[in-house]
């Protein structure tokens, strides 16, 4: 059964970014269990952030689950990225990423690459950097292992990257790859700016799907843009997908509206 999830963000820097819910993780987690809700997806500002215990007892608390961690706050407050030339900012983002990976393995949650991929700057050479990405998910790939989850990487549409920006690139680069620990994240955000046909794309490589971020075309909750829904939540449960589908939306016309949007959508397609 595929479960709800709406994400918390606790990283300043980020704050106009499309997040349900800011700063204050307790008042989310209270309005997100009232609500309904089976999991949060948390972003934090570095892995020890938060002190394990405490949130451990907050999940308990509200009846939730993790369901993933977010490491952009790699780039956006570090500038660390796994594509970067310099092989010392490399290492430290493979470093980040790890340690986030530690922090969301203690909760069976697994970590997301999305803007700590990077890009292929000006005047570097694609295959080259494209390498790196490979040698960077290999390594991180073979710690999720070792740690009993996966890891998430997002294949994010062109405004934002110039690596991987479909759901079919992003799996045929991952058949590449030493490890099998890495799945992807189909963004239904990103998926409707660089897919021909969303159903298709899930049907055709849904075996590399982990994770679902489920927001409109316009980065509005659900319900609020052009998405046909119906074909997505057909393909999701034909390829038997039994994830989360987190609301990585921005908190239109408010957190708490946005959130009840959300629930009562995924309550449509998803129960």
């Amino acid at each position: 059964m595929i479960k709800s999830c709406v994400t918390i963000a606790l990283v300043p820097q980020i704050k106009s970014g499309p997040w349900i819910y800011w700063e204050d993780l307790e008042a989310g987690m209270e309005k997100a269990s009232k609500l309904g809700f089976d999991a949060i997806e948390l972003f934090t500002p570095a892995a020890d952030a938060i002190e394990i215990p405490r949130l451990k007892a907050l999940l308990a608390n509200h009846k939730l689950e993790l369901a993933a961690v977010g490491t952009g706050a790699g780039k956006v407050i570090h500038g660390l990225t796994l594509t970067d030339p310099d092989p010392a900012i490399r290492a430290n983002a493979i470093s980040f990423i790890k340690d986030m990976m530690d922090f969301g393995a203690v909760f069976g949650a697994p970590a997301i690459i999305g803007s700590m991929q990077g890009n292929v700057l000006p005047g570097n050479d694609r295959e080259e950097t494209m390498s790196w990405l490979a040698e960077a998910l290999n390594q991180l790939g073979k710690h999720a292992e070792s740690m009993g989850v996966i890891l998430i990487y997002e294949p994010l549409n062109r405004y934002e990257t110039n690596l991987l920006n479909t759901i079919e690139a992003g799996s045929k680069f991952l058949d590449t790859l030493e490890t099998k620990s890495v799945k992807l994240l189909a963004d239904l955000f990103h998926m409707n700016i660089e897919e021909g046909n969303l159903e298709e794309s899930i049907l055709n490589w849904g075996k590399y799907i982990g994770h679902v971020h489920f927001a409109d075309s316009n980065r509005r909750p659900m319900g609020f843009g052009h998405t046909s829904m119906q074909e997505i939540a057909s393909a999701l449960k034909t390829i038997g997908y039994t994830g989360y589908a987190s609301a990585e939306a921005f908190p239109y016309p408010d957190p708490d509206a946005a959130a009840e949007q959300t629930i009562e959508e995924f309550g449509k397609w998803f129960r």
